[in-house]
């Protein structure tokens, strides 16, 4: 009797350990090769519905704090996102942003690999050199 007292008192000890073992292989995790076995299990989590609206509100948080004109730019951008596939829309959205914004968005789309320079018609190539000489 005396043992299962105890046991159900060590409840609450035992899932806060479990929760700190779980934090700590997700830091592992993340320390490993650059977050390389992490970015899967993201990927994973981003199916919940919940999770994936917790982990954009988190990403637009870091973003705003490291790069407050990208994420500016982002906000400008996020209600035409499905339109940026048309080379006209896209224009139009792009010219809606400040230049600050533009080359924060340039920026990052040379990070992530942006659009190839083959898939982009002329104008969109030439305005793309133009900016970057500017810098």
């Amino acid at each position: 009797m005396l043992v299962a007292d105890i046991a159900a008192l060590l409840i609450p000890l035992w899932i806060l350990l479990g929760l700190v073992v779980l934090l700590g292989i997700l830091a592992l995790l993340g320390r490993i090769q650059g977050g390389r076995y992490l970015k899967p299990l993201f990927a994973l989590m981003a199916k919940v519905p919940f999770l994936k609206r917790q982990l954009e509100k988190a990403s637009k948080a870091a973003i705003e704090r490291t790069n407050p004109e990208l994420a500016s730019a982002m906000r400008k951008l996020e209600p035409h996102a499905k339109q940026l596939h048309d080379p006209q829309q896209a224009q139009k959205a792009m010219s809606r942003l400040t230049r600050e914004e533009r080359a924060a968005l340039l920026e990052m789309q040379e990070q992530q690999g942006g659009p190839e320079l083959e898939t982009m018609n002329r104008q969109m190539r030439r305005r793309l050199e133009k900016q970057q000489k500017r810098r």
